[in-house]
């Protein structure tokens, strides 16, 4: 790449101390968001990436339409059904956003030759705004009101609106930070959720009477403990409104029966640390998803009059070999989501009466990784539902099951245009072991015809393992630009994630996090020394706490990589770790603990990236960032970059710093503009490894 003039962040010595050590954070100035001087550095490491990049923009462009040749540009989705309607969206060519449209139904099927009721445009909503998030959306029982959320900044900060579908008409009335939301059966009341100004977290409800201005809200409920958030939904029946109140590890519910909505919500049963438990209702039951007896979790019965753990009945036993995810329950069968050695499997039970089936049938899937779950299902009595599911070479699809016979009938398949050929690719599924003797699967993709397991290919490997999230075996068809070029793309489920279920994510978090990052290398090992890639053309990505990952693995191995795609990364662990003031933080300790404790803070301070960087050669890097961003914040990654520049001392490979000042957390809203971001990651990969 060209060389150019690298922005130079000023120094100021910024020192802080805790329980006898010392942090140094010299670029502690850049947190000043609406300082002159700050916005001009961010605008200037911009100019700097765009000037070293420049190179590449003919191949950015390329890029660019290449994928965006492979989209169905204008679409529709799979109808679903909810109540005397069918609701979907369209995609058009040429428009960022989604059009969200209903027609009415007849008995199961759609009135095709219908009106159509656009509900949504989210491209109206989006004019003159230079970005747009749908949030909430929920159609309220009798059809006739549309309760939504709009997000335009990015930060994650969400005004709610109500909108009269028959007049089309958006009530005056609005309510700021607003979360999840759920009507009352009578369709008169709509509950929702606001979030704390300073942590971000949901944590009052009310309830609001429509028509009515909005000083006459109710407050319902507030939660004081700043590491639990709220949410209020339905259950599937309709019959209870569900008050849920959870932190990372710890989980409590509340009822109230819909057609009663000025009453109280009640207990169900006490928070317990340590302890989650999921609910959902039928007939009279309460059906409860725990990890009371053990990390796999077991489901239990309890009876709506006396819900409490001292009435709870087992239906599911907890076992070993089998991670239940979920449960979802009709009227007339319950479908359990498993997952066993990491890989999903939906279970069918049916009902006879109250009784529920002891031996269910599985739903089967033919390849050797992939990612399949319930689909939206509306309809309480529906004796079919749907699910969806895709691999790293399967398009994402939506299937329909009957209960009754067992089959399965595709609905739809996202298609893939521009020539793409499924059976031109592969997918793999391999073990890695780690240092300490644990088995680590990684889900692989690659084109046959361009690779041979010589050693040669392009590798590229992502990876996230926080939080308990499996990573998904998904499909992208904006992959498929770096698959055609030869590259062999890696997903490693490392430790953190919840790829094999809680206790996964147990054995890598809090004490034991560097076993996330010691895996991602033992993983990318592993696939060298099995001749997947090239040690010379190693690519890895990660954002977010996949960026500390990032981070954490090139301190510890920076020979081991040569580029490195990091996104909205946490790599100010410690700083960010010590401010209760900053959004999350309080609530995140039971991730990464409590650094103001001695033992927690010596062993963040450990791994965290910003604080173990240290003189010498690193890989080529692209950082991006938000400046909106409200999980983490834009000077994490700018003060990772300027105090990176000043120790490493291989310049010929570069390191860049890119700002979208107009975006969030997850980067463009608009579809097209995200499409330009991913094609400045891969020219920036393709560049640097000199493939065309």
């Amino acid at each position: 790449m060209t060389q150019h003039q690298a922005p130079v962040a000023k120094r100021i010595p910024h020192p802080t101390s805790h329980h006898g050590q010392t942090l140094e954070d010299d670029y502690f100035w850049l947190r000043e968001k609406e300082s002159p001087e700050v916005i001009a550095y961010l605008k200037a490491e911009n100019a700097f990436t765009e000037a070293c990049l420049a190179p590449a923009k003919p191949l950015q462009d390329a890029l660019f339409h290449e994928m965006k040749s492979h989209i169905k540009e204008t679409d529709i989705s799979v109808p679903v059904r909810d109540g005397e309607w069918f609701y979907y969206t369209h995609t058009r060519e040429g428009l960022q956003y989604a059009i969200h449209c209903r027609k009415p139904a007849a008995g199961n099927r759609m009135v095709e030759a219908a009106h159509e009721e656009v509900l949504l445009d989210v491209n109206a909503l989006a004019e003159g705004q230079p970005f747009m998030s749908l949030g909430a959306f929920a159609i309220s029982p009798d059809g006739g009101m549309l309760a939504y959320s709009t997000d335009n900044t990015g930060f994650r900060q969400y005004t709610l609106h109500l909108r009269n579908l028959s007049t089309c008409e958006t009530l005056a009335d609005t309510a700021e930070r607003v979360g999840s939301v759920a009507w009352s059966d009578d369709s008169r009341f709509l509950f929702y959720t606001v979030e704390d100004e300073q942590t971000k977290r949901q944590h009052r409800l009310y309830r609001r009477r429509v028509g009515r201005p909005q000083s006459e809200d109710v407050l319902i409920f507030e939660e004081p403990d700043e590491r639990f958030n709220i949410g209020v939904g339905r259950t599937r029946d309709r019959k209870y409104l569900l008050l849920e109140i959870g932190s990372h590890t710890t989980s409590e519910y509340r009822y109230l029966r819909s057609d009663a909505p000025e009453e109280e919500f009640k207990l169900i049963a006490e928070r317990r640390a340590e302890e989650e438990y999921y609910v959902d209702h039928r007939d009279g039951l309460f059906y409860i998803r725990t990890n009371d007896a053990g990390k796999n979790f077991r489901v239990v019965t309890a009876p709506v009059a006396t819900p409490t753990r001292e009435h709870w009945t087992e239906l599911i036993p907890l076992r070993a070999d089998v991670v239940l995810d979920d449960f979802d329950v009709f009227q007339h069968f319950a479908v359990s989501s498993e997952k066993v050695e990491g890989l999903e499997r939906l279970v069918v039970l049916p009902f006879s009466g109250n009784s529920l089936a002891k031996e269910g049938r599985d739903v089967s899937f033919p390849e050797p990784a992939y990612t399949a779950a319930l689909h939206a299902n509306r309809m309480f009595d529906a004796t079919s539902f749907r699910y969806s599911y895709q691999s790293h070479v399967s398009p994402a699809s939506v299937f329909e099951y009957d209960v009754e016979t067992g089959k399965s009938t595709l609905l739809k398949q996202q298609e893939v245009t521009g020539g793409f050929d499924r059976t031109q690719y592969a997918a793999e599924r391999v073990w890695a072991t780690a240092r300490d003797g644990v088995r680590v699967p990684v889900s692989l993709v690659y084109r046959r015809d361009r690779f041979k397991k010589d050693g040669t290919n392009p590798l590229y490997v992502y990876g996230y393992g926080s939080y308990g999230y499996p990573l998904p075996v998904t499909f992208g068809s904006n992959r498929l630009s770096l698959l055609d070029r030869g590259f062999v793309m890696a997903y490693a489920h490392i430790r953190g994630g919840g790829d094999l279920g809680d206790a996964w994510h147990d054995a890598g978090k809090m004490m034991v996090k560097q076993n996330t990052f010691t895996d991602f290398v033992d993983a990318t090992e592993h696939l060298l020394a099995e001749n997947y890639g090239a040690r010379n053309k190693v690519v890895i990505e990660g954002g977010s706490a996949g960026g500390l990952l990032m981070g954490a693995v090139v301190n510890l191995r920076p020979d081991l990589f040569r580029i490195v795609l990091s996104h909205v990364p946490f790599v100010d662990v410690m700083n960010t770790m010590l401010d209760e003031t900053l959004p999350l933080t309080v609530g995140e300790y039971e991730e990464w603990g409590n650094p103001n404790e001695a033992e927690a803070f010596t062993y963040m301070r450990s791994y965290s990236p910003y604080d173990n960087l240290k003189p010498g050669a690193y890989p080529a890097m692209l950082v991006k960032t938000s400046l909106n961003d409200s999980q983490v914040m834009y000077w994490e990654p700018a003060k990772y970059v300027a105090k990176l520049r000043t120790l490493k001392t291989n310049p010929e490979w570069p390191l860049l710093l890119h700002i979208n000042m107009d975006a969030g957390h997850g980067g463009a809203s608009g579809r097209y503009d995200y499409l330009k971001e991913i094609a400045m990651d891969y020219a920036f990969v393709l560049t640097e490894l000199g493939i065309g």
